[in-house]
């Protein structure tokens, strides 16, 4: 006792409180050891309120690219800390992870994305756009523990069907996608065929053929919203010679005229549209600012 007044201790604050001083903590304070101070911290630790959204994009891998699949080699001690941190994380979570978000340099292996998976049950949305790593068994078995997943930003991938057609299968309520790299025809029917549903689409920044915008104005009734800014529109698909479109004409335009946003932008002194010129339609994220691969002309898509 100091006069009338009792001395407090940490573990006696109240439980609201500690949670709102910990949402200001980042990730790595968070994970630091905290849970482990006192029963009341631990509770306080795993309050879903902290665990809404699992950021990663501030971990990247220690890797080097190699010239057979999966194109990419991780350094084992780089491994190791992501599997420390995601036990940590997914046991404070308790399940409650709704948003769960992976950094394009970040590889994630079948092993690790499993674990994640069976321990994220309520998971909606899922942002990872390198997927190297991992074979077609495990992101399928994934995206059907993630029964209530509705928005997805996944990186280009040569055979999309088995992925789409599982989202198809296992996620009744999914409406968003973000494809970061080229959509091409077979992207574009496969997301006709399996996703006539989905209400929102981004292709920004990429290379997307006449052809392949046609298919999905046409074939996505249900679509609300695309996003193609800052796109190189072609004439025709490879192999023919590329010719890239200065604007859209009308056919496309009364086709998008429907949707509730048709978000474009093909203008030369666009900073964006010179960079996706200048990269030829697969963007060197790596070469710009930090976190401007997180950037969506889609609200519910920016990070």
């Amino acid at each position: 006792m100091e006069g009338d007044s009792p001395v407090r201790r940490w573990e006696d604050l109240d439980i609201d409180i500690l949670v709102k001083i910990l949402q200001s903590f980042d990730l790595f304070e968070l994970t630091s050891g905290l849970a482990h101070i006192c029963s009341a911290w631990r509770l306080a630790c795993c309050d879903q309120l902290l665990w809404k959204t699992l950021d990663l994009s501030v971990l990247k891998s220690n890797f080097i690219k190699i010239p057979l699949e999966p194109y990419v080699y991780v350094d084992c001690q780089s491994d190791k800390t992501l599997t420390s941190l995601l036990k940590i994380c997914l046991n404070l979570s308790s399940g409650n992870i709704l948003t769960l978000i992976f950094h394009y340099n970040l590889y994630v292996s079948d092993d690790q994305l499993t674990y994640t998976a069976e321990r994220s049950p309520r998971l909606k949305r899922l942002v990872m756009p390198a997927w190297n790593r991992i074979k077609k068994t495990g992101i399928c078995r994934a995206i059907r523990m993630w029964e209530d997943l509705e928005s997805l930003t996944m990186p280009t991938i040569a055979n999309p069907p088995y992925v789409v057609e599982e989202i198809a299968r296992s996620c009744k309520n999914f409406a968003e996608l973000k494809i970061m790299g080229p959509c091409d025809m077979l992207f574009a029917s496969t997301l006709v065929s399996f996703l006539p549903n989905l209400k929102v689409l981004s292709v920004r920044c990429t290379v997307l053929s006449k052809s392949a915008l046609v298919t999905i104005l046409d074939g996505l009734k249900k679509l609300e919203v695309l996003n193609i800014s800052h796109c190189l529109i072609t004439e025709a698909p490879p192999p023919a010679p590329k010719k890239i479109l200065a604007k859209l004409d009308e056919s496309i335009l009364e086709k998008a005229s429907r949707l509730r946003k048709f978000l474009t932008c093909m203008s030369d002194s666009c900073i964006m549209c010179q960079r996706t010129r200048n990269d030829e339609g697969l963007m060197r994220w790596y070469k710009y600012e930090e976190d401007l691969w997180k950037v969506d002309e889609v609200r519910s898509l920016a990070i």
